[in-house]
């Protein structure tokens, strides 16, 4: 099993940006490929970006992709996810999952493995 801890949620502005960290323990971090995921209010969990075990491959939501990175120290057991140009639609608590047996995309089921989420707010 692994553990997930997510940090770095906070207000910010249009425009701004923001890095998130999502933090691991447990079983060996580099089993896992990861992925971020987001939830606003009354809406479904959206697939935000993911990232490959060995990290050689990412993979980004159409609203995100130009705007956030995604990337992994194994080191550190943390997968990052770096915001720029921030919009209001942002907005969303946003989760960490980690999947043994899946690639790191967008399937929501893939992922066995879910941090308690951190909230992104983005005043226009």
């Amino acid at each position: 099993q692994v553990q997930l801890v997510e940090s770095g949620g906070a207000l910010v502005q249009a425009g701004d940006s923001l890095r998130l960290s999502c933090s691991a323990s447990g079983r060996a971090f580099s089993d896992y490929a990861m992925a971020w995921f987001r939830q606003a209010p009354g809406k479904d969990r959206d697939f935000v970006a993911g990232i490959s075990r060995s990290g050689r491959r990412t993979y980004y939501g159409y609203s995100v992709k130009g705007r956030f990175t995604i990337s992994r120290e194994d080191a550190k057991n943390t997968v990052y996810l770096q915001m720029n140009s921030l919009k209001p639609e942002d907005t969303a608590v946003y989760y960490c999952g980690a999947t043994v047996w899946g690639t790191g995309g967008s399937t929501l089921g893939d992922y066995d493995y879910w941090g308690q989420g951190t909230q992104v707010t983005v005043s226009s």
